[in-house]
């Protein structure tokens, strides 16, 4: 009989994530229960060990992320979630992940805030904390699913983009997209791409661990390979030792930025939705991209030219995206549970070109399609 390649399932947004982990090769979970983003270290916790990986529930968020790292280096593809106040504390680790270079995923799954706030309701207040939440000048990649399906794509997009540029991978859902259950095909595991982080083509006493390569990525040696690999949170030179010499320091954080700056092609991804002559153009990511999917079709049945441009790729931010849309619209609707995270990006893009409507809500609960529909029709 032959074995099907893919399978149809009905799963909760932090299942879809489980499974898209799995199927990437993820093999070690190192991370601390916080809702809403349980579900995925509860079966993980099952799932890990049966693949002969690694679970450790561990003592706090701080500790996680940097399990998570240690496993990594070691060759391991890793991940940890968690969700706003937890994600807080990851940062110190995670500006270590980017200085050295160390390829994880870590999940946010968003809630409402500040402080406790709101554990067990949807938000998408972490944006900003999910580009500059560590300190410093840092490159990083954030990746928003709107569906189930794209909870499972988007994980296994996360690992891949993290092994290909050596760069920790941020993947920032909202609680409705985590706990929403719709119909998913997974497709077996023999046909899901998967990236895996160059490795050192040279013998052991010819390997430059931070080496400026053309692409920006070094090789990467695992811990116990036989290679020698410093590794350090301070700035180093090439071979991973720390310097203050400023002919080093440019040209190494430099490469940081250089390595996603010139492959954007492949890291943003989106869908434009009846865009190409629409006067009026939303923009919207997660659980609330929906609803404006929502919204525009009701406004094209009304005769009004709305589209849709949905971010799946919130950082680096999805300027050219921007741009395109900016062809024919005239006015610019950004609906987010924030007071207007991306809507400040939107603004920097349109440097005026076209009006921007912010549709901005905090209290708990989802923008509708008919709070996105009523500035359609009032600009139209």
């Amino acid at each position: 009989m032959k074995k099907r390649n893919h399978e149809e399932v009905l799963l909760q947004g932090n299942e879809a994530v489980v499974e898209g982990a799995l199927r990437a090769g993820c093999r070690f979970f190192a991370g601390y229960p916080i809702t809403p983003a349980t579900e995925i270290s509860e079966i993980l916790s099952v799932k890990l060990p049966a693949r002969k990986g690694t679970f450790i529930q561990m003592e706090d968020e701080i500790a996680s992320m940097g399990a998570i790292i240690g496993a990594s280096l070691a060759g391991v593809k890793s991940m940890t979630a968690t969700s706003g106040p937890g994600f807080s504390l990851m940062q110190e680790n995670l500006g270590f992940a980017v200085m050295a270079e160390v390829p994880c995923v870590v999940v946010d799954v968003m809630r409402g805030g500040p402080s406790t706030g709101l554990p067990t309701l949807p938000s998408q207040g972490d944006v900003m904390q999910a580009r500059w939440g560590t300190h410093g000048d840092h490159p990083v990649i954030v990746l928003a699913p709107s569906t189930v399906g794209e909870c499972f794509d988007l994980t296994v997009r996360a690992f891949n983009l993290s092994e290909r540029f050596r760069n920790p991978v941020i993947l920032l859902l909202d609680e409705v997209v985590a706990h929403m259950r719709e119909k998913v095909v997974l497709p077996g595991e023999e046909v899901v791409e998967i990236v895996n982080r160059p490795k050192p083509k040279v013998p052991p006493e010819w390997y430059i661990p931070y080496e400026n390569t053309p692409s920006g990525v070094p090789p990467m040696a695992d811990f116990g390979d036989g290679y020698r690999h410093h590794v350090t949170g301070l700035t180093h030179d090439v071979r991973g030792f720390p310097t203050e010499r400023p002919d080093e320091i440019g040209p190494f954080i430099a490469r940081l930025f250089r390595k996603i700056s010139q492959h954007m092609a492949e890291i943003h991804s989106g869908e434009f939705f009846l865009t190409d002559d629409a006067e009026i153009a939303v923009i919207a990511y997660g659980s609330v991209a929906r609803s404006a999917k929502r919204a525009v079709r009701e406004a094209r049945d009304l005769g009004i030219k709305a589209g849709l441009l949905k971010l799946n790729t919130l950082w680096p931010f999805m300027r050219a995206a921007v741009d395109k849309v900016l062809q024919s619209a005239r006015v610019l609707v950004v609906p987010e549970m924030n007071m207007g995270q991306i809507s400040r990006e939107v603004k920097r893009v349109n440097q005026g070109r076209a009006r921007v409507i912010g549709i901005n809500k905090l209290d708990g609960t989802m923008i509708t399609p008919e709070e996105i529909l009523k500035p359609l029709m009032e600009v139209s």
